[in-house]
């Protein structure tokens, strides 16, 4: 799966010469938390909703309406936006976007085609894909359990569940307590818990979790 398969699109970009207030109105109205600094079509910065309220006076302060109204229209987005931007082309795996994204602790990235932006790929996306991949909206019997690293061995767990009439929906491969062991999770439908336990019990590994949910 690629970026551009899962990114929001299509995207909403604001002009650097906006003013704030504006630029957090349209954030609020549109739900969202950033945008696309864009300016004759190329990429040269974004904003968050925190840089916009950051940027505004605070509600200590002893000027007056007429006052806050002026100083407010007199900021724009270019004065509090990220000028360093970080963006992944629309080609890219998505779990490369969600590493870069976790790496340097950003929300979101603008996504290209070449030089253009085409969308943003946020941590709310990889939130909806990561339920697609657990399988979150479907019932089943969910099972976790902890594995040897070897050859094979998810091969014949998996066959063990066809042959019993079980249908996938879900399956996820994650670190161990070591190197040499894998935690697997995974979710099937049209067998039982009861089944899917004697699996579990006749393959030797350690259970760690089975509900059904």
């Amino acid at each position: 799966m690629l970026v551009g398969d899962r990114m929001s699109k299509p995207v909403i970009t604001v002009p650097p010469e906006m003013p704030i207030i504006e630029a957090l109105n349209m954030m609020k109205k549109d739900h969202i938390r950033r945008a696309p600094v864009v300016h004759n079509g190329k990429l040269i910065g974004i904003v968050s909703d925190k840089d916009l309220l950051n940027a505004s006076p605070s509600q200590a302060t002893s000027l007056s309406v007429w006052e806050l109204n002026y100083l407010l229209s007199k900021i724009t987005v270019k004065d509090v936006m990220t000028k360093k931007v970080l963006t992944i082309q629309e080609t890219t795996p998505i779990e490369e976007a969600a590493r870069v994204l976790a790496d340097n602790k950003i929300g979101g990235m603008p996504v290209m085609r070449g030089d253009k932006v085409v969308g943003m790929i946020t941590e709310t996306d990889l939130f909806k894909m990561f339920l697609e991949l657990m399988g979150a909206r479907e019932k089943g019997v969910r099972v976790t359990f902890l594995i040897e690293e070897k050859p094979g061995q998810l091969a014949a767990i998996s066959k063990a569940v066809a042959d019993l009439g079980g249908n996938f929906v879900a399956f996820g491969q994650f670190a161990g307590d070591d190197p040499s062991s894998r935690l697997i999770t995974f979710k099937v439908q049209d067998i039982t818990e009861v089944q899917v336990r004697q699996i579990v019990e006749t393959f030797g590994i350690k259970l760690v979790d089975l509900r059904v949910i």
